[in-house]
């Protein structure tokens, strides 16, 4: 008998163009994945409105935007579907019937609810920033998926949707798939200003569709060792910012680096330069498909309708036999 290959739901808030951090966060592990499981990308348009619910026209444009991305690096439109979240009627009904069984102390007690609101300057919280985790577990589970690619900042987010799921299934004899994280081999890429974390809205980032003079304008400008202040002092790598991301994307000369620093033979202006070219030939071939996707819009679009159908037809196939279960079908 034939095994059912399982599935994979990751995603991304459209609120803007994706990053090196989204990349070595999950993007580069969806591209790995999508040969060994069904892979469904959501285009998290209703959890980009918990914080740009005032900025509508930037979360349209970037529905397109965080779709051209996927693709560009190296997503196969015939292996990963990309699915709308706001068009799929399934989650809406999910996160109603998972937020009668989560407590508002759940909620406020999560790490990554309290980190981000800190972040966006949020003293009283609405109730759909508060309620996020409840959308995502409905997001991860209206097609079932066995597997989520995160950074580690989701993975409270996984734990609760976890327990929901769980606590689910218990009361109402449901077989809804309990999601297991899959983290990436790179934790959380550290903003280029030195910053724990690189993100949209800090102005730290090297997005991937930026030009190769935006990337240089960007390592140029990095964070390095603020004790080499010429080039004959001898450096500490493990507290620069450039030697980070020589670690991340530049692994086959980060030793030789990292000696060169600490016996004063590179200076930073060399370092940063070298970092640059490493970049930069990575993100031509993703510049390549992403100018094919922007030039056939048309085509792009027609790929999220298609993805969103198909999702929408196994979401309300789930929601059905959920509310069977349930007992609230008359």
């Amino acid at each position: 008998m034939e095994t059912k290959q399982k599935r994979i739901l990751t995603g991304d808030r459209t609120t803007g163009k994706l990053h090196l951090g989204h990349y070595v966060g999950s993007l580069k592990s969806r591209v790995e994945l999508q040969h060994t499981y069904e892979t469904f990308i959501l285009l998290a348009d209703v959890q980009a409105l918990t914080t740009h619910f005032e900025d509508p026209e930037l979360i349209n444009s970037s529905i397109y935007d965080v779709a051209i991305d996927n693709l560009s690096v190296g997503l196969d439109p015939g292996k990963a579907t990309l699915v709308q979240q706001s068009q799929i009627t399934s989650i809406a009904e999910l996160t109603v019937f998972y937020s009668m069984i989560v407590t508002v102390n759940q909620l406020r007690h999560n790490p990554t609810i309290k980190t981000e609101a800190k972040n966006y300057g949020y003293a009283d919280l609405t109730y759909g920033f508060l309620g996020y985790p409840v959308s995502q577990t409905a997001d991860i589970t209206f097609c079932n998926a066995d597997l989520v690619p995160v950074g580690e900042d989701q993975v409270p987010h996984i734990e609760l949707a976890r327990k929901i799921v769980r606590k689910f299934n218990d009361m109402y004899g449901t077989s809804i798939v309990v999601p297991q994280a899959k983290l990436s081999t790179v934790g959380r890429l550290a903003g280029l200003d030195g910053n724990a974390k690189m993100g949209k809205s800090m102005g730290n980032a090297i997005y991937l569709s930026d030009t190769p003079e935006a990337v240089w304008e960007r390592v140029r400008n990095a964070v390095t060792d603020p004790a080499r202040v010429t080039i004959k002092i001898p450096g500490t790598p493990e507290i620069c910012n450039v030697y980070k991301y020589h670690c991340v994307f530049n692994e086959a000369e980060k030793d030789n680096i990292a000696e060169m620093c600490r016996t004063a033979q590179i200076g930073c202006v060399a370092c940063k330069k070298r970092l640059n070219a490493v970049l930069n030939e990575m993100l031509d071939p993703i510049r390549e498909k992403r100018a094919y996707y922007e030039a056939h819009r048309d085509e792009v679009r027609d790929l999220i309708v298609e993805g969103t159908r198909k999702a929408n037809a196994i979401g309300n196939e789930n929601i059905h036999a959920i509310k069977e279960k349930m007992h609230v079908l008359i």
